[in-house]
């Protein structure tokens, strides 16, 4: 069938009640290059998802960072992932101190394939394939200097700052973190807490709330 575009929000009544005869079965990311120039040989990336454990991220993350060789590290997340990336990142700061770090923001495609619950009284399988505008963050953490100038530029912050304002030791706030973050991190200000409230309420609307319908038949 022909594709049709809904670009409202929220999903309108009839799609909203065709949409209850489906369910998900596949979701995927459209790949896109990082928005950083010049990164390091060797550049560790850090790809988080809703679903991962931040015990695991942060040690294969810490794990890699640790070696010299290792200059710079990249953790991505987009949608419900955004504020575990951002915890993966000030959770690094905190072990490693003195990093450079530059935050992107921006709009990633999530495509997603529905399957209708019923079957066509001629057999045919009918799928829904949805495709969504999500928030996106990209934070860069550099052993090396950076551009002060680049947008979204951080310097580093002492390690023992880190925790001046909540009291406690760094070895006792870092034990707890790892196992489910009991209270959101504090967000160093500037730049990063600005970009996250870009994240959470985002002012523009280009490509907000926006979902392209494509209905696909096949035997």
């Amino acid at each position: 069938m022909a594709a049709k575009g809904v670009e409202s929000t929220p999903m309108p009544p009839v799609a909203q009640s065709r949409m209850e005869n489906f369910r998900k079965v596949k979701t995927s990311e459209q790949d896109s290059p990082l928005p950083f120039p010049d990164l390091s040989p060797g550049v560790v990336e850090m790809k988080v998802k809703e679903g991962s454990k931040i015990r695991n991220l942060m040690g294969f993350a810490m794990a890699r960072m640790e070696l010299k060789g290792t200059r710079q590290i990249v953790f991505s997340g987009c949608g419900r992932a955004v504020t575990k990336t951002i915890t993966c990142v000030e959770i690094m700061k905190r072990k490693l101190g003195g990093l450079h770090q530059v935050t992107k923001v921006r709009y990633k495609t999530l495509l997603e394939v529905w399957e209708n619950k019923d079957p066509q009284p001629d057999g045919q399988v009918e799928n829904l394939t949805v495709h969504k505008n999500v928030p996106s963050i990209c934070i860069l953490l550099s052993k090396d200097p950076l551009d002060p100038n680049e947008m979204g530029y951080q310097p580093p912050e002492s390690r023992d700052g880190l925790w001046a304002e909540d009291g406690g030791t760094e070895e006792d706030r870092l034990s707890s973190l790892p196992q489910g973050v009991k209270r959101p991190l504090a967000l160093p200000h500037g730049e990063l807490a600005n970009k996250k409230m870009q994240v959470q309420v985002p002012e523009s609307q280009k490509g907000l709330g926006t979902m392209d319908y494509m209905l696909d038949c096949h035997h």
